[in-house]
């Protein structure tokens, strides 16, 4: 949550030094750097879901660390992050994937969600700099593909588990950010997406995890740009405007009103491209 919100924070263009929300910021980074553990997870070790948290969290420092302007804590950061990236590539299991916990702690259990979050976590450490070897990048992106049906859609988990239009947003976006734009897997993905979350089914629709689907949707059309990027924006605005409460959040009943009140204000803030990992 920390990191979440956070990130939502660096997205109005803020920074750790400078900006209205330098101050909670900065308080951000000193909190995830005290949790980051000897064994390099930063989080909670009895979280039986570390790995979003520890993906999330390598996010968010990794926007930090290029801002950063104190040395002390710049060196902090590089150190937290470089221990990081090595627990994520410990915690991989030998097919590419990741599950909510370490390979070795979940028995090599791995599915799609967890795998995105550590991959985009990983991608955003390597374009800070922090060493990322290329083999645990390659190996997430063949695991992301053998969990890919021939209609495009990512399933659960390598297992099985069906199509899940979650999942798939989360995969593009993730394939993206690893530079993958134009293949015929993400042609694939890219169709699968149109046809079962936008613009071929309104973007009202309520359907499960609603907000974690278009905040990875809503990543992969930015990226895309153009007439479609602006549609799909002015289709969100207005209904993100119809849905928020009246003390300015908005409301997740399964998961909290922290998470996708963050994630909502990154989508709403991706146009002003101040996030490396998020941008064109």
């Amino acid at each position: 949550m920390t990191s979440l919100a956070g990130t939502a924070l660096l997205a109005e263009g803020s920074t750790a030094t400078t900006g209205r929300y330098a101050r909670q910021i900065s308080n951000a980074t000193d909190y995830l750097i005290s949790m980051s553990r000897s064994n390099g997870l930063i989080g909670f070790r009895d979280d039986f879901h570390y790995t979003y948290g520890h993906g999330f969290s390598m996010l968010f420092l990794s926007q930090v660390y290029g801002e950063e302007e104190d040395l002390r804590r710049r060196d902090q950061i590089r150190e937290v992050l470089t221990k990081a990236v090595q627990f994520s590539a410990d915690a991989q299991t030998a097919r590419g994937g990741w599950g909510y916990v370490s390979a070795k702690e979940g028995g090599g259990f791995d599915e799609g969600s967890t795998c995105i979050t550590q991959v985009q976590g990983l991608r955003a450490c390597r374009n800070a700099g922090i060493p990322v070897s290329v083999e645990i990048i390659d190996r997430a992106k063949k695991y992301i593909e053998a969990c890919t049906t021939t209609r495009g859609g990512v399933q659960y988990s390598i297992k099985g588990g069906g199509e899940r239009p979650a999942i798939t947003a989360a995969a593009l976006a993730a394939m993206f950010n690893a530079g993958e734009y134009d293949t015929e897997l993400t042609k694939r993905m890219r169709a699968y997406c149109d046809d079962t979350i936008w613009p071929k089914r309104p973007v009202s629709q309520r359907a499960a995890h609603w907000h974690y689907t278009h905040f990875y949707y809503s990543q992969v059309i930015y990226r895309q740009g153009g007439k479609r990027w602006q549609d799909y924006r002015e289709q969100m605005n207005e209904e993100l405007a119809r849905r928020i409460q009246p003390r300015g959040h908005w409301a997740d009943s399964d998961i909290g009103h922290v998470y996708v009140t963050a994630i909502i204000c990154i989508i709403l803030q991706l146009q002003k491209g101040y996030l490396p990992i998020y941008q064109r």
